[in-house]
């Protein structure tokens, strides 16, 4: 059974920090590449940053390039995003992704709230 758990979400002031987690089981993770994407109510899922298998490449939106960086751990199954310099704009539901071929995978998000 596939699952993705994602967690870390939650309120945070402007200027904040912090660090999403998404721990996977069920598939060979390893082969996959790792992405965030984030939606607000009534708005299509934006994809946020990106990681390769390996973790040898990474990509990010230019809105968030500097502020958030994506890593992985091969060993426990996770993706991470850690987000530093937060802003009200950054408020969403986060979602983790896996992809391979045709293979695609989502968990279930996790709310991000920016506010003072």
């Amino acid at each position: 059974q596939v699952q993705l758990v994602e967690s870390g979400g939650g309120l945070v002031q402007p200027g904040g920090s912090l660090r999403l987690s998404c721990a996977s089981s069920g598939f060979s993770f390893s082969n996959y590449a790792m992405k965030w994407y984030r939606q607000a109510p009534g708005e299509e899922r934006e994809l946020v940053a990106a990681i390769n298998s390996v973790g040898s490449i990474t990509n990010y939106i230019d809105s968030v390039k500097g502020r958030f960086t994506i890593s992985r751990d091969n060993a426990k199954n996770t993706v991470y995003l850690q987000m530093n310099s937060l802003k009200p704009e950054d408020t969403d539901v986060y979602y983790c992704n896996a992809k391979l071929v045709y293979y695609e995978y989502w968990g279930q998000g996790t709310q991000v709230t920016v506010s003072s």
